[in-house]
């Protein structure tokens, strides 16, 4: 006769779930390999409330999150799932450069949109899918609000929009030419700039490495992590 695993306790199912509704978030997956999932959905809120209608990512609550996957041993790799309109543009920054700084095998999943300071988180990890009927806003910084019009405000947003577009390109295999190009495009959007780009024409401008979904970012995870492995054994071998 074998032996089952033995069941949760009721009390830590309950917590599960409750973290699940909450927050859209899992401890780990119960795969071959131990995979946190961050979701990215909605707005990026950051130093600024979203209103109360609206589905937000909150900065601060992911901030240590990412500390907490890179510190974890039982944590072996890292998958963030997209889905998003874009929001705080310094909140989203920071977000993309804490993925990016994962030392874990890392991988991000554009599902439905990948909007604006969305793009950052899009390409922070080590490899970036999408799906094909997902979509990508390319469009400059923009500010909401009363802003004071002198040429410092200008260049403050000129300064941001650099930042972006270098982390970008830096991230991605767009480069910064093209990826400005795209930004600014005045034939496609109404009554604004930018250029919308669907799940294949993402990976044909390099701005995403992949075109998959949900089996291709996982197998890509798992493939990275058992290479990682076998590294470890040979260097401790030699």
């Amino acid at each position: 006769m074998k032996n089952s695993a033995a069941p949760e306790p009721a009390d830590q199912i309950r917590l599960k779930n409750d973290l699940i509704a909450e927050s859209g978030l899992i401890e780990t997956t119960r795969g071959r390999h131990a995979i946190h999932c961050l979701t990215v959905i909605g707005t990026i809120e950051g130093h600024t409330l979203a209103p109360d209608n609206q589905k937000t990512t909150k900065y601060e609550h992911v901030i240590p999150l990412l500390v907490d996957i890179q510190e974890d041993p039982t944590i072996e790799g890292l998958l963030v799932i997209l889905n998003t309109v874009g929001g705080d543009v310094e909140a989203g920054l920071a977000l993309a450069e804490l993925i990016a700084g994962v030392s874990k095998p890392s991988a991000t999943l554009v599902l439905g949109g990948g909007h604006s300071i969305g793009i950052p988180l899009a390409v922070s990890a080590r490899h970036s899918f999408i799906v094909p009927t997902a979509t990508m806003t390319v469009h400059p910084v923009r500010h909401s609000g009363m802003v004071l019009g002198v040429p410092q405000t200008l260049r403050y947003f000129e300064q941001m929009q650099e930042r972006i577009v270098g982390f970008v390109a830096g991230h991605s295999a767009i480069s910064a030419k093209r990826f400005t190009q795209l930004m600014h495009n005045t034939g496609e959007l109404v009554m604004d700039m930018g250029t919308v780009l669907n799940g294949q024409q993402a990976v044909e401008e390099g701005l995403i490495d992949s075109l998959g979904g949900l089996d291709d970012a996982l197998h890509y995870l798992y493939k990275e992590i058992e290479s990682g492995r076998g590294q470890k054994a040979s260097h401790k071998n030699s």
